[in-house]
């Protein structure tokens, strides 16, 4: 079913797996998976999340700051490139969950909009 021969550029743990010598449910729980598969924090109503990971460049917006649609709310780098996030549409900054420098992970809030 799978050859025989070693693996090298395969992770140990999915090595084990191919030689059956643990089950699926072993290999996430023993591995860095795991950390996947920890839950992600819920935004709210009217969040503007995070599209990549990164880190925050800037954040030039304050809450209860009033916004235009397209105007910049947070920059974000990754990968040595600037991601504006925009807002989707008028509105008033409701809260600001990050500030200069943070790390995010794609899906994070980022800011509020009401």
């Amino acid at each position: 079913m799978f050859p025989l021969f070693p693996l090298p550029w395969l992770p140990p743990p999915l090595r084990r797996l191919l030689r059956a010598e643990s089950s699926a449910e072993d290999v996430v729980r023993g591995s860095s998976c795991a950390e996947a598969a920890a839950p992600k924090p819920v935004a709210a109503a009217g969040a503007i999340t995070a599209p990549l990971q990164g880190t925050v460049l800037d954040v030039p917006v304050k809450a209860g700051q009033a916004v235009k649609a397209g105007q910049v709310l947070v920059v974000i780098e990754a990968m040595k490139m600037e991601n504006e996030v925009v807002a989707p549409a008028d509105g008033t900054v409701g809260s600001v969950s990050v500030q200069k420098g943070d790390a995010v992970a794609a899906g994070d809030p980022l800011v509020t909009l009401q």
